[in-house]
């Protein structure tokens, strides 16, 4: 009963368990040797693999195959990647890095009447201060719809209409808003807190104010009204357009309301088209921002293409 009782713990320590839990770890030499005697030698032998790994011999070199194998997944692995994009070990994009004509966003700006729509000229002026480059797309001012909003007699304007990335944007404050997200150096909007808010607050009361304006004097820039006879409903809007510019200019220095030019400049500046038309008396204090305004280079491109635009409305060439 004696010897039973020694060796009894000689197999215990066997290195059929101590080997499992140790290729968990790092005694990856155990792992290794351990299976190649255990099936040739009995149990009270089971004690040899411990005392080899202090002389490895030869054959952990030909266990090292099947490390090997799963190496082959981490290989295959990254090749999905590598045909995406062909990452170079200096980080040079791959040819689906590259933006494609047919993948290139780009941007549709629809336009009304050139010669009679304030809107269109507001839209167009934007995308050119933000530096947007837009495929035109002119839509006759003879249309039942654009006709409509020429005359004041729809409930919404659906033009100018821009169409970037995917996204449809069709009035002029929203378009200035995306704009200004888009390409903040641009600076349609003021970097000041102040000015921007005042900016804002202009813009906005050209976009929903000044009715009698825009029906007494509607945007006509090839025609000139001389000797036009403003009521006094139309002069109170044009006072408080004159009280706006004078703030401005005084505030911000010129030559532009905010200084700069800005968003507020586009939404007025088909007001100062109006002026002109109308042969309507300007203070002096403001005749420098008017003249400003109509010198603008994009200013008179959109005026030599409103001078050869072929469409006519009678109601508005005739003197209200």
């Amino acid at each position: 009963t004696a010897p039973g009782k020694s060796a009894a713990p000689a197999v215990k320590p066997a290195p059929s368990s101590a080997v499992k839990t140790a290729t968990g770890k790092s005694a990856a030499p155990a792992a290794k040797s351990a299976p190649s005697s255990a099936g040739k030698t009995p149990a009270s032998e089971a004690v040899a693999p411990v005392v080899r790994p202090a002389t490895p011999s030869r054959k952990p070199a030909s266990t090292a195959k099947p490390p090997a194998v799963p190496a082959k997944p981490r290989v295959a692995a990254a090749k999905p990647a590598a045909g995406l994009a062909k990452p170079t070990a200096k980080g040079a994009p791959g040819p689906a890095d590259k933006p494609t004509a047919a993948s290139a966003p780009r941007a549709r700006l629809t336009l009304s009447s050139r010669n009679y729509s304030s809107w269109s000229l507001r839209g167009w002026l934007l995308t050119r201060f933000a530096g947007l480059e837009c495929e035109e797309v002119s839509v006759a001012p003879d249309h039942p719809d654009r006709r409509a909003e020429l005359l004041l007699l729809s409930p919404s304007i659906l033009v100018p209409m821009l169409e970037h990335e995917g996204l449809r944007i069709w009035d002029v404050l929203a378009i200035t808003e995306y704009l200004h997200e888009r390409f903040p150096k641009a600076g349609l909007l003021p970097t000041d807190t102040h000015a921007r808010a005042r900016c804002r607050s202009i813009c906005g009361e050209i976009h929903s104010g000044f009715s009698a304006l825009r029906s007494a004097l509607p945007m006509n820039l090839r025609m000139r009204q001389r000797q036009f006879k403003v009521w006094s409903r139309a002069q109170a809007d044009i006072d408080r357009v004159f009280t706006i510019w004078s703030e401005c200019l005084k505030e911000f220095g010129g030559p532009y309301l905010f200084g700069a030019r800005s968003a507020a400049d586009a939404m007025y500046a088909p007001v100062v088209t109006r002026l002109r038309t109308y042969d309507v008396a300007i203070p002096a204090e403001l005749a420098g921002y008017c003249g400003t305004i109509l010198a603008m280079p994009e200013m008179k491109e959109w005026e030599a293409a409103a001078a050869a635009e072929p469409d006519q409305l009678e109601e508005f060439d005739v003197e209200f």
